[in-house]
This record gives structure tokens, sequence and C-alpha cells, in this order.
């Protein structure tokens, strides 16, 4: 088990950026030359939601809801909020909106196959 100050960033960059790798490359093979149409229908909205959360746990944070203990994160602060976490609600929607991108494009495939 890692136990760093660099743990948290490590593991959530290891694990996202290979999925979000394979969206992405799904999303252009199934768009094609739509691809940059669908992200930019599809990044704003998780970036507001991105947003939004990080601004709900800089709330929860100052108000002593809850806490990270020292020593568990860079020490980067957007406001009250570590930078990690930041990052993790940015792409944790990022990654639920290319998921819905992509199941959408599945559904529809699935019902042009149907017809």
């Amino acid at each position: 088990m890692m136990e760093t100050r660099w743990a948290y960033l490590i593991h959530l960059l290891a694990w996202t950026l290979p999925v979000i790798a394979l969206q992405l490359a799904a999303l252009v093979m199934h768009y094609k030359s739509r691809s940059g149409e669908v992200l930019r229908a599809v990044l704003p909205p998780a970036f507001v939601i991105g947003v939004y959360l990080s601004i709900a746990d800089h709330l929860a944070i100052s108000t002593g809801i809850w806490n990270f203990g020292e020593g568990r994160h860079v020490g980067v602060y957007i406001g009250a909020v570590p930078l990690e976490e930041v990052l993790f609600f940015l792409i944790t929607s990022v990654l639920v909106s290319l998921g819905l991108a992509l199941f959408t494009a599945l559904l529809r495939r699935r019902e042009a196959r149907a017809s």
C-alpha cells in the first residue's frame, strides 16, 4: 500500500486516465467526424457538475462536516478543497458524461438494427 502524500493523486490518475482514453477511442470510432461536436456537447456539463461538487465539498470542509488528514494529499488547495478532490469530481463527471454518450450511441445502433 502506498503511504505518501502523492498516493491519492497517483491512484486517481492511474485508474481514470486509461478508462477515459478507452472512452475517447470508442467515441471517435463511433462518432468519427462528429466526435468534436459530441465532446463540445458532453464536456461543458461535466465541468459544471465537477465545479458544483467541488463547491459543495468546500462548504462541507469549511463548516467542519469533514476533513482530510494531513499528509494524505499533495498540499495544493482550491479554496478548502485539496487538488486531488477537485480532480476527482471533474474526472468522475467526465467519465460519466462520456459513458452516457457511448451508451446513447449503443442504444441508437441497437435501435437501427431492430428497424
